[in-house]
């Protein structure tokens, strides 16, 4: 039991201190002792005593151990202020996860720029460094660096961390590659419901791939002797359906051909990665990929993920509710373009400035201000479409949008089978939001927003809604539990507050 509680305390470290993009050298600086002690700390290999805890925390400013139950994170809003400035949109959350699971196809060396330091990726690291994996921060903090063992083990998974994300099932497609036998635990991450695996199961099939699900895992067979003997039709246009069938291809000596995949935009960058490891890939942005894999990676790759346009959506809707002037820079405009055009029908004024290239040389970006606009409701309803259509994770800001705007928006949330029920949240804080089913509601504004307490939606998308909606309501708004929030959004409440709004992070004593 002892030795448990050194493991997670030394977990707990290890987190805080990649937190802070700190290498162990550095906090071995800090505390006047050496990197292999640090290591042993973090592996759960050495005793340490209170004090020392103590001074770790204080060298990483971050409470590693508190008296008591803290219990989660929270966060208190004084709300009704206007933001006002410019702000970087951040690398995509979607992408990076992706491109974590894809290193596992390589030998040699990846170095991922400016990789989203949010919960989703911790996760995912963790696992990567159970099996193996060694990845460490590199540049101040900035970027990942990620070198794969001769073999991975796998038998050794942080089975926890795992359960904690729905990205390991972008495990698959690399695992098959590497071991004959192997297992992975359920997915988790959001709360939305039904997510069946089965299109996954069905894309791998053609690989040999087989999957039983017992006991909380994916037990995995493969049989090397199989092949896809014709193109793989995707029974879900899925954005991680497209990836883990790209992953298993791309390991794959011959030519894949993919239908129905999902041209959206991590599935983009995920190709222009692989096109870096040597694997061609024909059809990027379309519904038909072909994939001419290789049967073995060894290459030292540098890669920079695009930025991300939910991100951007998010900051734009902020600017929205709290009638504020700002300017979002490096938008990736290609995946905002029905968004933009819905935005401007309902009366957004705003400025587009001249288009760019992003780090990857390929996605297009532009520096987007927006500023104070009286709208109204759209026409038509809001609904998601695969790309180029309006983005399914953008579709919960439309809500907070709309009761900003004045008259009946209706939003078909058809996706996901039950998100659009965290979006009647907002009618604790003033909003008229009437749910006319689990996948439809009906939104009327303008809204006199009003502060509230309440529990952070278990969605990630509409846990941002509720908080966007907290920073317009006038007094003191209170957000219970965001763990979620934290999962896709680096650093969300200190930088909104640099841009004018007053978030305080607290935890309960």
């Amino acid at each position: 039991m002892a030795d448990d509680y050194l493991v997670r305390i030394g977990r707990l470290i290890r987190d805080a201190r990649q937190h802070r993009g700190w290498t162990q050298l550095q906090l071995a600086d800090a505390l006047a002792t050496s990197q292999s002690a640090v290591n042993r700390i973090e592996r759960g290999n050495q005793n340490i005593s209170l004090e020392m805890i103590a001074r770790i925390g204080e060298a990483l400013d971050s409470e590693i151990v508190s008296l008591g139950y803290a219990g989660p994170m929270h966060l208190r809003v004084v709300g009704g202020r206007r933001l006002s400035g410019s702000i970087d949109v951040k690398t995509s959350k979607n992408a990076c996860v992706a491109l974590l699971c894809a290193s596992l196809l390589n030998s040699g060396r990846t170095i991922l720029r400016k990789v989203a330091r949010i919960e989703e990726v911790y996760r995912i690291l963790e696992v990567l460094a159970s099996i193996g994996v060694r990845a460490r921060w590199i540049n101040e903090g900035s970027d990942l660096e990620i070198v794969p063992p001769a073999r991975l083990e796998l038998e050794a998974m942080d089975t926890e961390a795992a359960r904690r994300t729905r990205s390991v099932i972008m495990f698959l497609g690399p695992l098959m590659h590497r071991t004959e036998q192997f297992q992975i635990p359920y997915a988790g991450g959001c709360d939305l419901g039904t997510r069946t695996v089965q299109p996954h199961m069905s894309a791998l099939r053609h690989f040999g791939l087989d999957i039983t699900a017992t006991g909380g895992f994916y037990h995995a067979r493969v049989d090397r002797g199989a092949a896809p003997s014709r193109p793989i039709v995707l029974t879900e246009r899925g954005d991680t359906v497209t990836e883990n069938a790209l992953l298993a291809a791309a390991r794959h000596d011959g030519v894949t051909v993919i239908r129905n995949a999902s041209s959206n935009y991590m599935v983009q960058d995920l190709c222009f990665f692989l096109e870096q490891l040597g694997v061609r890939v024909e059809g990027i942005g379309t519904t038909t990929l072909t994939v001419h894999g290789l049967a073995e990676i060894e290459r030292d790759v540098d890669y920079s993920p695009s930025e991300d346009p939910v991100e951007a959506m998010s900051l734009l809707a902020a600017a929205v509710v709290t009638s504020s002037e700002l300017t979002i820079c490096r938008v990736p405009v290609e995946f905002l373009e029905i968004e933009l055009a819905v935005l401007e029908e309902m009366g957004l004024d705003h400025d587009r400035g001249r288009e760019y290239a992003a780090a990857n040389g390929r996605t297009r970006l532009v520096d987007l201000t927006v500023r104070p606009s009286k709208l109204v409701s759209p026409i038509d309803k809001i609904h998601p479409m695969p790309f180029p259509g309006l983005n399914i994770d953008n579709v919960p800001f439309f809500a907070a949008i709309a009761a900003a705007a004045q008259g009946s928006t209706l939003i078909h949330d058809w996706v996901y089978d039950n998100r659009a029920i965290y979006l009647t949240e907002l009618t604790r804080l003033g909003a008229s939001v009437k749910l006319l089913d689990p996948h439809r509601v009906l939104v009327e504004g303008p809204t006199r927003w009003r502060s509230a307490e309440m529990m952070c939606p278990p969605a990630l998308r509409p846990a941002v809604v509720v908080l966007l909606a907290m920073m317009a309501a006038e007094g003191t708004s209170v957000l219970r539990n965001v763990y979620v929030i934290n999962r896709g959004y680096e650093d969300l409440a200190e930088r909104l507050n640099a841009l004018g709004a007053r978030i305080e992070t607290f935890r309960d004593i």
